[in-house]
């Protein structure tokens, strides 16, 4: 009987949605290919997650996983416990962001090395034309990014300002892919002088668990007029998962989201394709994202 792989799944946080997603998409591949899933958390931590993933790597090898598949934390892939692992005969998958490691590391090993991504710059873009499609005469936008030193937050957002005119306006704003960063940044912002000055016609974050963060800051606000004023703008998000980002278009607490889907399921599904025809997977592939709703469907928005 042959050994059940085993793989360890390596995600940056309990706390946000697409991460979640992340964990069950994981979990549905695992039980439908038969193999053995080990998900760990990194709590937005760089370093634990270079430890965490260095414990595995140097386990005993009859305690070594077959394979790692990890969302980075930080702002690298983690080079070095890249070539750990491959020294180590582990496979490898960077989940969201650009490895440029990946092709040397397949050439000198056998066990899968590649990357799935979803296409961050193309999600930029969306976002981009779902501003356009609200604030066709253009305005400005309050737009919260995710971490400075985050490729997928750096991507999304140049995708973002590849396809915005120059007659919308964007407040840039920095948070960390969870509510609370994002609450505790918009209420920051609330405090300067410059916001209480600033017309914004648009609320936009790189995920919708950061959108929902800067709803409940502007629920906050004790005068009744301007938290009247903000609650009615248009608040639009990324992720668009069908428990999270999908539901609060529903309901009306989001105007719009863009439908990132979860890959570690992709993931898995080619290690296990990769192990048992004994050949390397693609090095990189793009998963595409897309409106929800479709453009078309957006409604123009005058400025407030």
């Amino acid at each position: 009987m042959a050994k059940k792989l085993r793989i360890v799944v390596s995600l940056t946080t309990n706390d946000n949605d697409y991460q979640m997603e992340q964990a069950q998409s994981a979990e549905q591949a695992a039980a439908r290919l038969g193999v053995s899933v080990e998900i760990i958390y990194a709590d937005n931590d760089a370093i634990t997650q270079s430890t965490q993933i260095l414990k595995v790597v140097q386990a005993s090898p009859e305690n070594r996983p077959d394979a790692i598949v990890f969302e980075p934390v930080g702002g690298t892939a983690l080079p070095q416990v890249a070539r750990a692992a491959a020294t180590a005969g582990i496979g490898w998958a960077v989940l969201n962001r650009e490895a440029s490691y990946i092709d040397e590391l397949r050439k000198t090993n056998a066990a899968p090395m590649f990357a799935v991504s979803s296409d961050h710059v193309e999600i930029g873009r969306l976002q981009g034309r779902q501003l356009m499609a609200l604030l066709p005469k253009g305005g400005a936008v309050l737009y919260i990014q995710g971490p400075s030193e985050n490729s997928a937050a750096k991507d999304r957002t140049a995708g973002m300002q590849q396809v915005k005119p120059a007659n919308i306006q964007a407040v840039m704003l920095k948070a960390q892919w969870t509510e609370e960063s994002s609450l505790r940044a918009v209420r920051s912002w609330l405090k300067l002088t410059t916001s209480q000055k600033s017309q914004v016609d648009v609320v936009a974050a790189q995920d919708d668990s950061m959108a929902m963060g800067a709803r409940k800051a502007f629920q906050e606000l004790t005068n009744e007029v301007e938290r009247e004023r903000w609650m009615k703008l248009p608040f639009i998000g990324c992720d668009g998962l069908p428990n999270t980002g999908q539901a609060w278009v529903k309901n009306g607490q989001l105007t719009a989201t863009v439908f990132v889907p979860p890959n570690t399921g992709q993931a898995i599904e080619m290690i296990v394709d990769a192990v048992q025809n004994k050949k390397q997977p693609p090095a990189r592939v793009l998963v595409a994202p897309r409106s929800i709703p479709a453009l078309n469907a957006l409604s123009p928005r005058r400025a407030c």
